[in-house]
């Protein structure tokens, strides 16, 4: 199965059409939102390009572009925590992607192994300037053990 995206005429076709017309930027790469489909705990933002997304909608796993490594990766294909999605959805005017999964393995999300890749919390008001906050204390997996102990490429 080969997916084709439709042209994007006009603004009502887009926004209230059944035509999937995604819009990628100049930069190519649309913001994709990814949460549990069981509880919906948001997992992480990642980014699609056409390539990705086409292959997140062919196979039903998550696929990312990493602008870090400027290509394409199949969640989890190191890891084995890959995302299956349950459902996809796209915005109004089709510009950003949310994609409700299950993650295989201990569930995690993130490579430095928490569950998800928000799991910190920034102190607003009057706790701003203060240290984050862990909302996850405890660690699904050892990324050294998966990922080996060289620096990971994303965090730069």
């Amino acid at each position: 199965m080969t997916v084709t995206f439709a042209p994007r005429p006009s603004v009502l076709d887009v926004e209230e059409g059944l035509a999937l017309a995604p819009r990628f930027p100049a930069d190519g790469l649309m913001p994709c939102v990814t949460t549990d489909a069981a509880d919906g705990t948001v997992l992480m933002l990642g980014w699609m390009n056409e390539q990705a997304l086409r292959l997140t909608i062919e196979t039903c796993e998550a696929h990312y572009f990493s602008r870090t490594r400027q290509a394409v990766w199949h969640k989890g294909a190191t890891s084995g925590l890959t995302q299956t999605v349950v459902r996809m959805r796209i915005d109004d005017d089709q510009d950003a992607m949310w994609l409700e999964v299950t993650v295989a393995g201990s569930g995690a999300s993130c490579h430095v192994g928490y569950r998800s890749c928000f799991y910190r919390e920034v102190p607003i008001g009057p706790a701003a300037g203060g240290p984050l906050r862990f909302t996850e204390t405890e660690r699904r997996f050892d990324p050294v053990a998966v990922y080996g102990d060289a620096p990971n490429p994303t965090i730069l």
